[in-house]
């Protein structure tokens, strides 16, 4: 069903099809595996529901749809539209799958909320603190969930003070990993085992933000992931399990070595550690205010203790990607998946549209003035 008519959007006769656009690629330095995700999305819309039109944002940022050079322009009642070659192409709801920056962060979901569009996935708080590591651990751990010890450290500080960074890192242990705070994939991520590695893996991690969080590595830990879908009453499927084949699991062993890692579905951990990680799964989407879906990872030490590691807001979608293939083994199919998707994006759209965005005091100031 397509969406009703909010402030500005225009009302479509004999709708039969929701018309989505996906967007992918994008100013990130995980721009390669947007698009991989993106092509695996485009394909399971049900052509029977949905319209895609594919919008492509190149790494310098620029749009296009099918080649052709586009933008987004607002008419006279504020009804938002794409202007590719000439003709003006509405869609519905938009479907980011965006990786990284610029995309995952909030800024995409800002441009949505400005021009009211429904898009799928979580809004602009939850995009923001889902995407920044240092401050989505904070979140978290705030609220008592378990995280390992960890440091944000600036890029100005490291300049400045280098010495008192090496203090620190300290405090947290050998080995860590050090990981630019706003990116994912494992771009620019470095296990550091000894302090003489430090400098080099900071520098490179800075190469991709202006901050790097540092964490205290988990020895030898069992890597678990928990896909989460839904709104206000979010559901969690099964846990599953990476074996990494790699030092840890890197950017190759997720996307370029079919060896890389070995994914395995359910996730062989004990059923009450089972139910343990998909209850902090859907504390943590709750915590960090999010919806549409998420995946959360999990790292479990041999003694029996548990850690959030990472909330990521626009998880893979390639044919590999554990949010799927989650959900796939929990009884919920990837075409079906995509359309729920859209569904919930729809439903926060319309329950948000329906919230008061005037005061009738400030109406009585702007007709008889101030003072």
């Amino acid at each position: 069903m397509a969406p009703k008519p909010g402030r500005g959007r225009r009302v479509r006769q004999a709708v039969s099809r929701i018309r989505v656009g996906v967007v992918y690629g994008g100013r990130s330095g995980e721009h390669e595996v947007s698009c991989v995700s993106a092509r695996s999305v485009v394909r399971a819309l049900d052509p029977v529901r949905f319209t895609v039109v594919e919008i492509f944002i190149a790494p310098d940022g620029r749009w296009s749809v099918g080649g052709e050079p586009a933008w987004l322009r607002l008419d006279r009642t504020g009804q938002a539209a794409l202007v590719v070659g000439g003709r003006e192409v509405v869609c519905d709801v938009l479907f980011p799958v965006l990786h990284g920056t610029y995309g995952e962060d909030g800024t995409f979901q800002g441009l949505c909320e400005m021009v009211n569009v429904p898009y799928v996935g979580a809004d602009v708080l939850g995009s923001a603190v889902g995407m920044d590591k240092g401050v989505q651990k904070a979140l978290l751990r705030d609220a008592g969930l378990p995280v390992v010890p960890f440091r944000v450290v600036e890029a100005s500080r490291w300049e400045r003070e280098p010495g008192g960074v090496y203090a620190e890192v300290a405090s947290v242990g050998y080995p860590c990993f050090v990981k630019p705070t706003r990116l994912g994939s494992s771009v620019g991520v470095h296990r550091v085992d000894r302090e003489e590695e430090l400098a080099h893996a900071v520098r490179d991690a800075l190469r991709y933000d202006l901050a790097v969080i540092v964490e205290r590595a988990v020895l030898d830990p069992v890597e678990v992931e928990v896909s989460v879908l839904g709104n206000d009453d979010p559901v969690a499927s099964v846990p599953g399990e990476i074996r990494p084949t790699h030092r840890f699991y890197d950017y190759d062993a997720k996307y370029v070595d079919p060896q890389g890692a070995q994914l395995v579905v359910p996730a062989q951990i004990p059923t009450d550690q089972a139910e343990g990680v998909r209850e902090l799964s859907l504390r943590a989407f709750r915590v960090l205010r999010l919806s549409g879906m998420a995946r959360v990872d999990f790292l479990l030490d041999r003694g029996g203790a548990v850690y959030v590691s990472e909330v990521n807001t626009i998880p893979g979608f390639t044919p590999i990607s554990m949010y799927p293939r989650l959900w796939e083994a929990s009884g919920v199919p990837y075409r079906e998946l995509v359309g729920r998707l859209v569904d919930l994006a729809l439903e926060r759209w319309r329950r948000r549209n329906a919230l008061c965005t005037s005061y009738e005091g400030g109406r009585r100031i702007r007709m008889e003035g101030v003072g």
